[in-house]
């Protein structure tokens, strides 16, 4: 029989992991609900890590953010209609215009019409959904309130897909900006540089101290690049290596935290997340130490990530979520704030919507403020560097001429 790798949580909100042998990953889901565990994910494990690892990171996936959301949308349409499950998803397998993608929804249909849940198809797709998406959908079934989960689950998306979207383009003009300049001022020094080399040799002039600096990169540049790109890679690699290592990425992680240039940012983008995954999950009737196992999975910074399992421990010994995120110390005072008055009055889940609305908010706002002050900075830095090169190959020329004037 094959091997599977499982995830699930237990009925005390505690992750466990293994691996089990059975003959379908519906088996593997059976026998863990069987023990009384909410099932996250079961994979078939593969041979030849390294290459399924490097196949798996070129290739793309059947369905982008924007397609998924319409997916859930439509799905969820259909099902508020009146549309039974495998009726709807034969619907929607023809709008799609991605060919994978229309596949995907042919075979959680077969998965379906075999007489299988949706959440047990979906998590047949080999990663394409989400654990949050997944166990979402099994809530709602488990629920009977799959349609209304569906919509929730889709509002939840294409919310966190427009914030995302929103950071990505406030730094599509600094990144292109700052690679325009880099690359400028690398032609410079490689290329215009080092023609003037011959010109002050032939000259025999006592050179600026500032002139034969910048002579001096250009030539380093023009003859060595191919030993520049070769570290410049070495370096790509061990930070790339640093940064899949658990412990490289959490000290990595805790600098991010500790320094206040990026401190407030990364704490409020994490808590908007968390926020809005633990409201959306709580509003589906999901347990809050089940939700707390699931969305620790949308954290990107791992100090955090512990900070929130340290909480999940204290809320299952009896303390409330505003005071066991706050023992951590990481999480902002007007969110443990707004939680606490939620968990006050009865309305935890609105309130975690609320805190998720209020920090995408600062987020957008700061990010804002940040690209209006860094553009102008850049600009004036990297202009002053090109200034500087240029006059220290025009100088010496310009007093050469001044003296032969003279």
């Amino acid at each position: 029989m094959p091997l599977y790798r499982y995830k699930a949580v237990t009925a005390q909100g505690e992750s466990i992991e293994g691996e089990m042998e059975a003959a379908s990953r519906d088996d593997v889901i059976g026998k863990l609900q069987d023990a009384g565990n909410l099932p996250l994910e079961a994979r078939e494990t593969q041979a030849g890590g390294l290459g399924g690892g490097l196949g798996q990171l070129f290739r793309r996936a059947p369905m982008s953010s924007t397609e998924m959301v319409s997916f859930t949308q439509q799905l969820a349409t259909l099902m508020g209609a009146g549309q039974p499950l495998d009726r709807a998803l034969q619907i929607l397998i023809d709008l799609p215009d991605n060919e994978r993608a229309r596949r995907l929804i042919e075979q959680v249909r077969e998965v379906v019409r075999g007489g299988s849940p949706l959440s047990a198809a979906l998590e047949q797709q080999h990663g394409v959904f989400s654990r949050l998406y997944i166990n979402m959908v099994r809530a709602g079934e488990v629920s009977g309130s799959l349609q209304a989960t569906l919509k929730r689950l889709a509002e939840y998306m294409e919310r966190s897909r427009t914030v995302r979207d929103g950071v990505l383009n406030a730094l599509v003009y600094p990144a292109i900006l700052m690679t325009m300049v880099v690359l400028a001022l690398v032609l410079l020094l490689t290329f215009v540089v080092p023609q003037f080399v011959p010109l002050f040799e032939d000259l025999g002039q006592e050179l600026p101290w500032y002139t034969a600096v910048v002579l001096w990169i250009g030539q380093f540049l023009a003859g060595w690049w191919w030993a520049i790109l070769i570290v410049l890679g070495a370096a790509i690699y061990a930070l790339v290596r640093q940064f899949n290592d658990p412990r490289g990425r959490l000290l990595w992680d805790t600098r991010l935290l500790d320094w206040k240039l990026t401190s407030s940012l990364v704490t409020r983008i994490e808590t908007a997340r968390v926020a809005r995954t633990l409201g959306t999950l709580l509003t589906n009737g999901v347990p809050l130490l089940t939700a707390l196992a699931i969305a620790r999975n949308v954290l990107a910074n791992l100090v955090l990530v512990q900070s929130l399992d340290e909480a999940s421990v204290d809320v299952k010994s009896g303390a409330g979520l505003s005071y066991a995120m706050g023992k951590g110390k990481r999480f902002p005072r007007l969110a443990l704030q707004m939680i606490a008055v939620g968990e006050e009055s009865g309305e935890l889940d609105q309130m975690l919507l609320k805190v998720a609305d209020t920090f995408d908010i600062e987020v957008k706002n700061t990010i804002d403020r940040l690209m209006a002050a860094l553009v102008p900075v850049l600009v004036i830095v990297m202009a002053a560097v090109i200034g500087v090169v240029v006059l220290s190959i025009l100088m010496p020329i310009l007093d050469l001429s001044s003296s032969i004037g003279g």
